[in-house]
Parts: structure tokens; sequence; C-alpha cells
């Protein structure tokens, strides 16, 4: 079959299928503009999120939890895999129709190369597609990042995280190089279906990002599950044999090894610039890879936005989504708003319960110089929350960081059932500046898991007052 080469002019091009760039493409299309997107493979319609990401990732917990002690691990992962497979297919059916359905916006599938600031082409497979934009915005996400450990990148037993949800075969034993969130998550998941998990963490400490006390809280809930973390762990083989791989790795001085029969790969995500031929565009990128851009999205070429992880901010769905709004009001709006604007960014890592943080730590508060106020209790203790009893789950604890002057909430942990929803309340709290005492004093319906507010913020466990 022969191939062909054609041009197309658009208002808009957007480089990759994700969340911000979606979002941007609907909403030009919607109105009148002609857009065209460009996503490098039919499995990534929609970007990361709803296909190797948050969608089959959290519906793999949610899986997880509910195999039985009598059903087989094999069988029941098998099960689950196939009917997360089906979700995500409905998922990527569903954003491809919804934007290539628009008579104004073209889906064309295939890898994206700048040739000059106006100017992308695109190897289609059966042709080659030259597209000239006056807009033109790069959204296409990040890719695991697989260090150079020897013999890890050559493995026939390694996998990144994309490509272990894809199987469907359990593995007996899964090695995760990486204790970071996306490391822990994939352990918690794992340990449920009934892999015997070993997570290996460079760093003194897992959960390095909150404070050592809600730290210890959850390691604990991951030992108690089974799972074996080794922190202080330098990877440093990793060796092929006929069934398994041998991890090598370095702890307290000494070598010790461990078989794997897959080894996951856990330690980042990069920027995914390589192939885009960014100098051709005149675009700068930084040292990490990702494209430089100001707090309006823009990069060094003013009509080329970068959105998404792509350009080296967080790398959460929300923030994608949010860069879609900071880019449309530079469009169509009063190109007012910008990455300055974000406050009190939640986050959330899907562990069973969920630990969910906001705001700064009370170690980073006093090292600031804030006089605190602590509110923190366990879970099991928390006499307004009958929820955690309903659900069979009482284990965790909620922490709350305070300014003891004004009763401004600087931060909160919560390691709880229900932990992702409640803590969009408090971002929101924060960032309208709601006190502690009026959270605590609210009126909430019952028995839900918010409610546990009116006992914890009313419970000061330390004061610099």
């Amino acid at each position: 079959m022969g191939t062909t080469n054609r041009s197309l002019h658009a208002d808009v091009l957007v480089i990759g299928f994700g969340k911000g760039g979606k979002t941007v493409a609907a909403t030009m299309g919607r109105l009148g503009k002609r857009v065209v997107l460009v996503e490098r493979s039919a499995r990534m319609y929609g970007g990361t999120c709803p296909n190797v990401g948050c969608v089959p990732t959290k519906a793999l917990v949610h899986h997880s939890r509910k195999r039985r002690p009598e059903d087989v691990p094999q069988e029941w992962y098998e099960r689950s895999v196939g009917e997360v497979q089906a979700l995500t297919k409905l998922f990527r059916g569903g954003n491809y129709d919804g934007l290539n359905s628009m008579d104004t916006v073209t889906v064309i599938t295939g890898t994206a190369a700048f040739t000059d600031p106006h100017t992308v082409s695109v190897d289609s497979g059966d042709g080659r597609v030259t597209i000239t934009a006056e807009t033109i915005l790069i959204n296409t996400g990040s890719q695991p990042i697989v260090l150079d450990i020897p013999g890890l990148r050559t493995s026939q037993y390694t996998v990144t995280s994309a490509e272990l949800i894809d199987t469907t075969i359990l593995p007996g034993r899964l090695a995760i190089i990486g204790g970071g969130y996306l490391g822990l998550e994939f352990a918690s998941i794992y340990g449920q279906f009934g892999s015997q998990v070993t997570v290996l963490e460079a760093a003194p400490k897992i959960f390095g990002l909150v404070d050592d006390d809600v730290a210890a809280v959850a390691e604990g809930i991951l030992v108690d599950e089974g799972i074996e973390i080794i922190t202080g762990a330098s990877t440093t083989e990793i060796r092929d044999g006929e069934t398994s791989a041998t991890v090598v790795y370095e702890a307290d001085g000494r070598q010790h090894t461990l078989e794997a029969d897959a080894v996951l790969a856990a330690t980042g995500r990069a920027p995914a610039t390589r192939n885009l031929n960014l100098e051709a565009a005149g675009v700068r990128t930084t040292q990490r890879g990702a494209v430089e851009v100001d707090e309006h999205l823009r990069s060094s070429q003013p009509h080329i936005f970068a959105l998404g992880d792509v350009n080296g901010g967080p790398q959460f769905t929300y923030i994608s989504l949010d860069d879609s709004r900071i880019v449309l009001d530079q469009l169509i709006g009063e190109g007012k708003r910008s990455t300055a604007d974000r406050g009190a960014i939640p986050h959330t890592v899907f562990i069973t319960p969920p630990l969910a943080t906001v705001g700064i730590t009370e170690a980073h508060a006093r090292a600031n110089g804030y006089r605190v106020k602590i509110a923190s209790q366990p879970v099991a203790d928390i006499v307004a929350m009958p929820r955690a009893y309903i659900v069979e789950d009482t284990r965790g604890m909620m922490k709350f960081v305070l300014d003891a002057e004004t009763d401004e909430i600087l931060g909160a942990a919560l390691l709880s059932v229900d932990a992702q929803e409640m803590i969009n309340t408090v971002s929101l709290a924060m960032r309208h500046g709601i006190r502690a005492a009026e959270l605590r004093d609210a009126v909430y319906t019952h028995p839900t898991s918010t409610e546990a507010f009116n006992d914890v913020l009313a419970t000061i466990v330390r004061s610099d007052v």
C-alpha cells in the first residue's frame, strides 16, 4: 500500500493527548477554531491518566482489596486486569470520539517533530503530515526513568509501571526499586493481590515528605500487610536467571541479594521531549529536559506553550487541568491567570488507607520560624468518625499544623479512610483563609469521615503558646 504526504494548517496544534492539551483543544474547537491534535499512540488517547496512570492504578487498588482469602491470587489478578483494561478501553474511546467527532478538530496518530517554530512534521505510519499553526501546545507528558544500574535496562524481568499493569501474570515475588509514592502505591496494590513485595529505597526513610510521626504510622501499615521495606539500600546490579532475576543491593555496609519474578523500576518520571526536535523550533529546555516556561506557560517562543508533566511542574493530572485554564486565559481570556495563583495544592498517595497531604509539615513550619499548634489523633481514637468503624478500617491518623498566633491552617496530613476526599476540603479552606476553628465548628453530615475535623481540631496535643 502506498503512502501519501499532505499538509494542514491549524489555528491551534496540540502535541499530546493529555489532560491539559485535550481540554484546550475541546474548548477552542467549540469556539470554531481549527484544531489539530497529534498523539503518538492509539493506546494513549486521553493521556497518561485514563490509560496507564490514575484510572487503571486506582482501579487495581479497588480490585486488590476485594480479593477474599479463598480467591486464587493469579486467577483474581488476571480477572482484575481484564476488567481494568476494559475500563481504560472505554475511557480511551470516549476521549478519542469526544474530540475527533467535532467538525473543527482533527486527531492524527503519529510521531511529531518540529521543523521550524510554526511547523511540525508527523509520521503517521501511512504517510507524512506537515502541520503549520499559529499557536502550538506541547503536552507530551513524561516517561519512566530507568536508572543506569548494571543489568536493569536489559533485564527481561524489568518492568515499568505501565508494563506491569498491562500483564496478566501476577509476579510471585516483586522487587520495587524506589520507595517514592509510585513505588509504595504499587507495593500496596501487589501485596494485596498476593505478591511477595520488597521495596528497595536508597534514602534513609520512606514517606520523606511528611513528618516522622505520620511516616512511622504509614510505614507500619505497609509492614503489617507483609510488605518488606529496606531503606538505605543501593541497588548495584540485576542478574538474569532462567526463571527469575537476582537483585543485588548494598545496605548497612554489606552486600545482599534477593530473587524476583519481576523488578519494577519506580525511580521517577522525566519530561518526554527527546524526539520533538525542539531545537528546530527555538524552544529552550531545562537541565532535566523539561520545556522551559514562564508563569503563563509560554516557552521561549511566545506562541508555543507547554502543559502538564512536560513543563517540569508537579506531575499530577489536576495540575495539567489547571495548566489548561492558564493557557485558555492567555488565548481567549484576560491573560491574568498564572502558576503563581496556585496555593495549597493537595496530594494523595493511594496506599490503603490513603495518605493525603496539603501545605507544610510541622518540621518545615518550625524551621521557618512559625509558632505552631499541633492537632493530631489516631483514627481509632476519633469519636466523631464512626465511618471508619462502619467500613472496618480504623488504621491511620490525622494531623493538622496550625499557626499558634493566627489559627491559620499551615498544613495537614490525613492518613485514613476517605483521606483523598477530605484533603480537598482542607485545601479549599486554606486557599480561602478559613481558620482551624471554623473548620472545627462546621456542620458536617453524619456518619461521614469529614466530621472527624470536629474532633481532631478540638484537641491540641502540642502548642508553642
